[in-house]
């Protein structure tokens, strides 16, 4: 129930529009544009770049994630439940709805808005969100965290294990100076770059106080991004806790966490001046792990991290019991976790399945963030979920994948450093009781068992993308979601609960928002392209795609302005549940289960350093739909488990989208 209520772990897919009439701001803009950056005379080589203006510049005066009105959270609810129920299971669901809006609803509506105006410095969804994933027993693996592989390098010789990581690791540390110096730029969304992603306006915008910053920008059409996650990247793990996980940050620490086989090392990457050690040095250390001949950790700590969080936190307490504290605290404190597999990948299915879960040895799932590199030079990011919704996580990604191919630190010449790398580097070796050796074992047993359950498998439509879509007046993201409809309908013939992840980083502690895809318009397109073939004219058909695609972008507005309905009914069933207060049949009705049980978890990412990203389905009989509709072609990747087809799921995928481009281009369906 909890990994569906939060559903799509990608959540990056639209930012916020605050303009309703002119502004409707789509995802695969957090970030990924082209930058202006603006920087002062002199910048260090420390830095990626000095921005001008401060990076928490904008962060006083963002404006607040609203509460949406009580009456129109239940009539976006009932709109969502409409396909996905009969006429009876309906007008059952109504009359509760309207029975919670004027009873127990409008009681704790209010009470949630009092509290909300006495918490001004944060939003209504922050607290209770950041409760849900921490509360969460569940594996964080499979789960919760998603991946994102990175493209390639452009030229090739920089793709070698030992070069590429390096550089990363060089990027890395410029990041986080470049942060914590508050010189990164500021995360906007550029509406009308000519006139507010320029030196001037940012010379002047500087000036304006914080507190009247946002308005400054806003009268440009540009749209500053809340960055309150970014601290949590560096320096961070989820801790884990009988009932409910901490997460813990430690500013002060200057070393990597390096794993290999199982086997974990630590090395400082920054001195004690603050400044990067040597790129020549970081090289030699990396090259001393890559060639150590200690074999794969008999007993590998790692595996813990994938385990049940209760189990977990009981194994961690032996572990410190045993005499492990210093060490664990070593861990925890890491800058962040590069993993160093020594296997290569045959394609991308490979690569999605060792970026989401590996064989769970070489990797410490509850780091914040793990870098990880196969031996044939492919990199990606997992990323724990609690602490952040991916948008601070995207930016890190497109600032390492630009600095490491544009400036990379070390080439394919360098030689590394001739420094004692047997001293600097550590291995660090735990205390292992019999008890947890045999928790270890267990953990692995489970971790196999999970993963040996779920199936990827990728799609790429090379007949048409963005540029077709556009000039025929659809929404791409639209006509994509449709398209997992029509392949839904298609093979299992019914409209089920789908969930579409859209960020809601435009406000003060935005977290995400929930676009519901299955429509009553998507309903009756589905059933006219599916099970009425011929009954329909090319231009009635193209006339209901018209339809799907303006009110989906409806959808995608108001989610991304905070007027969805998920959040706000979360929010208020949370507030009856930390009072002790019995819930409402709203909650007990099982068409409110339904809607949650997201069979269809979806999440959108286009941008010139992701290759591809992914995640589990979030619910056994579900399939996690990763995708991207680029220029010319669309791409998806997904996962299923054993009660779904997913190899038959894209095929109808596909055959969706031939059937919509050919009706685009006027012709009858075959």
């Amino acid at each position: 129930m909890l990994a569906s209520a939060m559903a799509a772990p990608l959540p990056m897919h639209c930012v916020a529009s605050l303009r309703t009439s002119r502004v409707h701001l789509r995802t695969a803009a957090l970030g990924l544009n082209p930058r202006h950056y603006s920087s002062k005379k002199g910048a260090s080589p420390e830095y990626l770049h000095q921005s001008v203006v401060p990076s928490m510049h904008y962060q006083k005066s963002l404006p607040r994630l609203p509460v949406p009105k009580l009456e129109d959270t239940v009539r976006r609810y009932l709109a969502a439940q409409r396909p996905l129920l009969d006429e009876d299971q309906f007008r059952t669901t109504e009359k509760m709805a309207q029975d919670f809006q004027h009873g127990v609803g409008k009681l704790l509506h209010e009470e949630l808005v009092a509290q909300d105006k006495n918490n001004k410095h944060t939003s209504y969804i922050s607290a209770p969100w950041f409760d849900m994933y921490l509360s969460a027993r569940d594996s964080v693996v499979l789960n919760f965290n998603p991946f994102m592989s990175f493209n390639p390098d452009p030229k090739a010789e920089y793709n070698d294990q030992l070069v590429r990581a390096t550089n990363v690791v060089c990027s890395a540390v410029r990041f986080m100076k470049t942060l914590r110096a508050g010189v990164l730029e500021p995360e906007v969304f550029h509406l009308n770059p000519a006139k507010s992603d320029t030196d001037g306006f940012k010379r002047f915008i500087r000036w304006v106080p914080s507190s009247l910053s946002w308005y400054g920008a806003y009268m440009v059409n540009a749209y500053p991004l809340d960055m309150s996650q970014y601290f949590r990247l560096f320096n961070s793990t989820r801790i884990p806790k009988k009932g409910k996980d901490e997460l813990f940050t430690d500013e002060k620490a200057r070393h990597l966490l390096v794993m290999r086989k199982g086997n974990m090392y630590v090395f400082d990457i920054v001195d004690r001046d603050g400044n990067l050690i040597r790129p020549a040095e970081i090289q030699s250390h990396l090259k001393h792990i890559l060639c150590d001949p200690t074999p794969a950790a008999a007993f590998p700590l790692g595996v813990l991290t994938s385990e049940n969080r209760d189990v977990w936190a009981g194994l961690r307490d032996q572990l410190i019991a045993a005499g492990n504290a210093g060490d664990l605290q070593i861990v925890d404190s890491a800058l962040f976790c590069l993993s160093l597999d020594d296997e290569s990948m045959r394609d991308h299915i490979h690569i999605s399945h060792n970026m989401l879960h590996g064989d769970g040895c070489n990797r410490w799932f509850d780091k914040s963030f793990t870098v990880i590199l196969t031996k044939d030079g492919q990199a990606a990011i997992n990323f724990e979920h609690s602490w952040g919704d991916g948008v601070a996580v995207l930016r890190f990604q497109n600032e390492i994948f630009k600095d490491t191919t544009e400036h990379p630190l070390v080439n394919p010449a360098s030689t590394a450093a001739a420094v004692d790398s047997a001293s600097a580097v550590r291995r660090l070796q735990f205390n292992l009781d019999s008890e947890l050796e045999k928790g270890i074992k267990k953990a692995k047993e489970n971790f196999d068992s999970s993963v040996s359950k779920l199936t990827i498998d990728a799609l790429e439509f090379k007949k048409g993308g963005k540029a077709q879509l556009k000039k025929s007046k659809l929404s791409p993201d639209a006509v994509a979601q449709l398209a997992f409809q029509m392949g839904f309908l298609r093979q299992y013939g019914q409209t089920v609960a789908t969930y579409e992840s859209c960020s809601t980083a435009a406000f003060r502690h935005g977290r995400t928002e929930t676009i519901r895809p299955a429509t009553t318009h998507t309903q009756r397109c589905a059933q006219a392209f599916v099970s009425q073939r011929g009954q329909h004219s090319v231009e009635q058909l193209q006339g209901m795609l018209s339809e799907c695609s303006k009110y989906h972008g409806q959808l995608t507005k108001e989610a991304a302005m905070g007027q969805g309905f998920d959040r706000h009914l979360f929010a208020l069933r949370y507030l009856a549940n930390s009072k002790r207060e019995p819930l409402h049949s709203l909650y007990t009705d099982p068409a409110y289960a339904a809607i949650n049980h997201n069979i269809l978890s979806t999440s959108t990412l286009t941008s010139p350093a992701v290759s591809l990203g992914g995640f589990a389905p979030v619910v056994p009989d579900g399939f996690g739909v990763g995708y991207g509709v680029h220029d010319d072609w669309i791409g998806c990747n997904v996962s299923s488990y054993p009660a779904r087809n997913v190899h038959e799921f894209l095929r109808c995928v596909h055959k969706s989208l031939e059937d919509i481009f050919t009706v685009l281009e006027g012709k009858p369906l075959g």
